[in-house]
């Protein structure tokens, strides 16, 4: 999977050309060399657009809206992994380089206009091939760094602390999504999750 990299944010109306120019360093006149054979969808509220067992071909970057990665389980439930809101990417990494079947789905769950890409975006950036590779970098080691983070607070922190990770790392979705889908993501039950709030409301209030 790819998160956020801590790459300068855009506005919803601005596009993914703009973003790769901002981040990257390459000048918007020579942005087309990468993204002149992208795809961009819009996606409604509900699809799906990858499902567990299929192999994951392409690399996602959410222009606007927002997706959901989640498995479930051999008991049918759901266990979401991460939220991709605007100018977050996502991929299946074991799924795409080694063409390994997906453990995961992937749900627009808003209406979204996501940009398809192929790996090879970031294996030949033309004349700016240092500058693309360099990014790639940002994206992967940032990607380890979040994932270590959030192995280690699922295994050892209480559920307040993992609550505000969340709200740290995503801090424009908290009214977007319902309890469950945060619950989930945390891992612990939606009533759970509103005794976290009503301690922290009572901790504030003191």
């Amino acid at each position: 999977m790819y998160l956020n990299c801590g790459a300068n944010q855009l506005t919803m109306e601005e596009s993914f050309e703009k973003y790769l120019s901002i981040n990257t360093g390459i000048p918007e006149n020579e942005i087309h060399v990468l993204t002149h054979q992208i795809l961009k969808k819009d996606i409604s509220k509900g699809t799906l657009l990858l499902r567990e067992g299929e192999i994951c071909s392409k690399i996602f970057f959410v222009e606007k809206g927002l997706l959901r990665i989640y498995t479930i389980d051999s008991n049918g439930k759901e266990h979401i992994i991460q939220f991709s809101p605007e100018n977050w990417w996502f991929s299946d990494r074991g799924s795409l380089y080694f063409e390994e079947p997906s453990d995961y789905f992937v749900e627009a769950i808003e209406d979204s206009r996501v940009v398809f890409l192929e790996k090879e975006l970031f294996d030949f950036g033309g004349p700016n091939n240092d500058l693309i590779r360099s990014f790639n970098d940002k994206l992967l080691n940032n990607h380890i760094r979040q994932l270590q983070k959030r192995i280690n607070l699922l295994l050892s922190a209480t559920a307040e602390q993992r609550y505000l990770n969340f709200v740290k790392i995503y801090p424009d979705i908290m009214l977007r999504v319902p309890q469950w889908m945060i619950a989930s993501y945390l891992g612990i039950t939606p009533e759970g999750l509103s005794r976290v709030r009503r301690e922290l409301a009572r901790h504030n209030r003191s």
